[in-house]
């Protein structure tokens, strides 16, 4: 098979996040871009000291080009449920159970069609890589509608093989018509893994094990999960220290704070990764830093469903892998990266103070911090050997006049738009702002159709 080549220049400022000694946060390079084959950069620099000739040459002047964000933690079907109006007003567990029972109507059609808006949204926010935690089956629904989804949109895809199996009648919160017996849960996490992962570098797809919550699955199966991951090589991840509920009920039913929790599940480690963590303390923070232990920060969601502020100065300071989350967007009501980014920088800042996190640094932690979270050395930075994953905003609307001070900072300062171009393994999936894998007026009208179809039934 032939090479295929992409050249990208003349970029008003391209970031590579890839830190040196005198650039923690990467080389900033104006009247730049970078040369790419098969997927993989293979030339990163001036536009002058770049090939003057590729199968695909994309002129970015009048843009900043970036690493393409990284998502940590997403319910992608929970786009299906936005804006519910019992649910719009409930912390964590009351708005879990006024949407349980909507969900248990959820089928294959569902998960396909709210996972391909989901990563579609992204990809125009200028994401290229995401993960998905799917923890409820019902309807024959199955991870593999949601891969299918991710394949051909064309973004790099997480699938988590969730779960859920102690319900209501055993002390837990779903109803228990959405829970499995955990023989199903995990002969299933074995076929997903030997079926669909890719372990290679550049993967498009992986597969992760992710029983929801320390609420809705028992101790020994977050325990025979960990084994079971380990000994295929994926990951890890689960919802943990979300709120003051979530602590109350690890304090009832185990005995034991989150951190001991973990620890006595076996969950912790660089192959490991836990949503939200609102609620730990110093002493878990320093227990997450120690073993590598990785967190999916999830700004919006948190404060949407009051959780809480979740001390990231504190966990980045200590060391901790931290990526960012749009979360379900059930529970953020949207799924754009770079408006998640914003918040991020912001909810610190009302925490901790005006200084409290950088608009570099909280980029990073979409880019370079995400792909660490997800075990991944290939993606989140713009340098040879990396990936050709990449997001470019054009600075010459309306978000950004008056930002010529600073691009890169207005980016995030700015609360700028979508992503003009993405690009995932060389090929580009946002082409001058649209969506160019998939007809965006199909799925629009297939997706308002599952949601009428879950309406229909309330």
């Amino acid at each position: 098979m032939a090479d295929t080549t992409l050249l990208i220049k003349n970029a008003d400022l391209l970031c590579t996040m890839e830190a040196s000694e005198s650039a923690p946060f990467g080389a900033e390079i104006s009247d730049s871009g970078l040369f790419a084959r098969n997927g993989v950069i293979e030339q990163v620099g001036k536009t002058i000291s770049l090939p003057g000739t590729a199968d695909q040459i994309i002129d970015m002047r009048g843009h900043v080009v970036v690493p393409g964000m990284v998502n940590t933690h997403h319910h992608m079907f929970q786009n299906l449920t936005r804006a519910v109006p019992a649910a719009q007003n409930a912390p964590l567990f009351g708005w879990l159970q006024t949407l349980y029972p909507i969900w248990s109507r959820i089928g294959p059609e569902h998960i396909y069609w709210s996972t391909a808006l989901a990563l579609a949204e992204l990809a125009l926010s200028g994401c290229t890589t995401s993960s998905d935690h799917l923890y409820l089956y019902p309807n024959g629904a199955r991870l593999d509608d949601s891969l299918a989804a991710a394949a051909d949109i064309g973004l790099r895809f997480h699938g988590t093989r969730g779960s859920m199996s102690i319900g209501e009648s055993k002390g837990g919160l779903p109803p228990d018509s959405l829970t499995e017996e955990e023989p199903t849960i995990l002969s299933d996490c074995q076929r997903v893994i030997e079926t669909f992962h890719d372990k290679k570098r550049f993967a498009m797809q992986r597969i992760a094990i992710a029983p929801c919550s320390p609420f809705s699955v028992s101790m020994d199966l977050m325990r025979e999960s960990a084994r079971m991951a380990r000994s295929y090589g994926v990951g890890l991840h689960t919802h943990l220290a979300e709120n003051s509920e979530d602590i109350e009920y690890s304090l009832a039913n185990f005995g034991m704070r989150p951190g001991d929790f973990i620890e006595a599940v076996e969950w912790t480690g660089p192959d490991v990764w836990h949503a939200h963590c609102v609620q730990l303390d110093s002493t878990e923070i320093q227990l997450f830093a120690s073993t590598g232990t990785g967190i999916a920060h999830c700004p919006c969601s948190n404060m949407r469903l009051a959780s809480g502020i979740a001390p990231v100065r504190k966990m980045l300071d200590a060391g901790i892998n931290i990526g960012l989350g749009v979360d379900g967007s059930a529970s953020n009501d949207s799924g754009h990266m770079l408006s998640e980014a914003r918040q991020a920088m912001l909810l610190q800042r009302v925490m901790t103070g005006g200084d409290a996190m950088t608009a570099r640094e909280t980029l990073s932690m979409a880019t370079r911090g995400g792909a660490a979270v997800l075990g991944r050395d290939d993606i989140g930075v713009l340098a040879p050997g990396y990936a050709a994953d990449i997001a470019a905003f054009n600075t010459r609307g309306i978000d950004f006049a008056g930002a010529q001070w600073d691009i890169l900072a207005g980016l995030i300062f700015c609360a700028s738009g979508n992503s003009n171009y993405t690009i995932v393994n060389g090929k580009v999936i946002v082409d001058k702002g649209m969506l160019v894998t998939m007809n965006m007026t199909k799925l629009l009208e297939r997706h308002n159709a599952m949601t009428a179809d879950l309406m229909s039934h309330t």
